[in-house]
């Protein structure tokens, strides 16, 4: 489905929605519009700078599938794209990590190893600036 086959008030993102409606169960439904709405309003009133999220469940845990589509959502808003997909890769030190990407970089090997790859740099990346901080007496926790 393209952008110009949508109607002036209709956005990817609430066509997205709608079809979730229909295919989730009423409580994971429930569940991720929780997620997803503080969301949809921080990308509506272009405020995203502050804004934390995390899909690892917090003080719920939450079903794969709910964490899945919440990132589809929000990667769906931010695009404008209904062709995104979670894959899941394999980075080295830390096992699988799941990342969002459209279709054409999913089905991409090479592509998906370069992500790969510069997840692996920033998580060195992060490890080294975690071991100066904690050398100086300032917080690790970032």
């Amino acid at each position: 489905m393209s952008e110009s086959e949508f109607g002036p008030e209709d956005r990817p993102v609430d066509v997205y929605l709608d079809l979730l409606r229909v295919r989730m169960d009423t409580e994971d439904y429930r569940l991720l519009l929780r997620l997803v709405e503080p969301v949809l309003e921080a990308i509506d009133e272009h405020r995203l700078s502050g804004l934390d999220l995390a899909l690892d469940g917090g003080d719920e845990e939450l079903p794969q599938e709910v964490r899945d589509e919440a990132a589809l959502v929000i990667a769906t808003a931010v695009t404008g794209r209904l062709d995104n997909e979670v894959v899941e890769l394999d980075v080295d030190d830390t096992g699988p990590v799941r990342v969002v990407t459209d279709a054409e970089t999913a089905a991409d090997p090479s592509r998906l190893g370069e992500i790969a790859g510069i997840i692996c740099d920033r998580q060195r990346q992060n490890e080294e600036l975690r071991g100066i901080a904690e050398a100086s007496g300032l917080p690790t926790d970032f």
